[in-house]
């Protein structure tokens, strides 16, 4: 039986909530930071055959340390290619990618991202953002997307967002397909400092699967400005363990994405 540790952060927690959601021997393009971190440690726990790729270029890199950036020399360490931008979207426009990370400053019940601005108008916004670098890319074409969003709240979960700039399931069922992406593709799971959430089969909707330990639901629908659904059953997520918590120290020595 698993050594549970009674003491971690939230950071940890959440890291490994989202290393729990890869399998092996599959592939994902990933950032940098939490889910660089959570990829990391799915390799060194349950999925050691995961081939992770950069978007600058490098794929299945042997990840000895957490990298500052996405084109840093980590990523490139024993790498079986390194190449460029346009072949990492090439392999998702070819289906071959498994899973992609993305976050972002909203998100709506459907699982569509923002992380272009806040306000009404586009030329004149509230905050501007850093926009969506590959984000509308991976989104679009990898089949499953997993989102870490660090803060849950009501500025962060909304009915509408105000500019639309990864699509999740649009508007609901069928409406990623009838714009043209590939059918079967869309947004996994979102994880957040409450909980983990899929996307209901038929509704599209996002559903909560589990939350944290010490979260209430009612808490959860709280920090959310529309209804989430609740799966049949709503598991607790599981706390680091004092394996992966090592690991997790050992992967990010200088606590970037997991914090001290």
């Amino acid at each position: 039986m698993a050594a549970f540790n009674a003491r971690f952060n939230l950071k940890e927690l959440m890291i490994c909530a989202a290393a729990h959601q890869l399998e092996d021997n599959k592939i994902a393009v990933i950032g940098v930071g939490m889910p660089l971190a959570a990829a990391m440690l799915a390799q060194r726990t349950l999925a050691p055959n995961l081939v992770i790729m950069f978007e600058a270029g490098s794929s299945a890199p042997v990840l000895e340390k957490l990298p500052l950036s996405v084109g840093g020399s980590y990523t490139m360490t024993h790498a079986i290619m390194h190449s460029s931008m346009f072949e990492i979207m090439d392999a998702a426009q070819r289906g071959i990618v498994d899973y992609t990370f993305l976050g972002g400053a909203q998100i709506d019940m459907y699982g569509n991202i923002n992380s272009t601005m806040i306000g009404e108008d586009y030329l004149h916004p509230k905050v501007r953002l850093p926009g969506s670098g590959g984000a509308n890319d991976l989104g679009s074409l990898c089949w499953r997307t997993i989102y870490v969003m660090r803060k849950q709240s009501l500025r962060t979960f909304v009915k509408k967002l105000d500019f639309l700039t990864t699509p999740g399931y649009l508007t609901g069922p069928g409406a990623r397909e009838a714009a043209g992406l590939p059918a079967g593709s869309g947004p996994y799971r979102v994880i957040t400092q409450l909980g983990v959430y899929g996307f209901e089969e038929t509704s599209k909707r996002m559903q909560l699967l589990a939350v944290h330990p010490g979260v209430a639901v009612e808490q959860v629908q709280a920090e959310s400005e529309f209804e989430i659904l609740l799966a049949p059953e709503v598991g607790t997520s599981l706390p680091p363990t004092a394996v992966e918590q090592a690991l997790l120290h050992e992967i990010d020595p200088m606590g970037m994405a997991v914090g001290r």
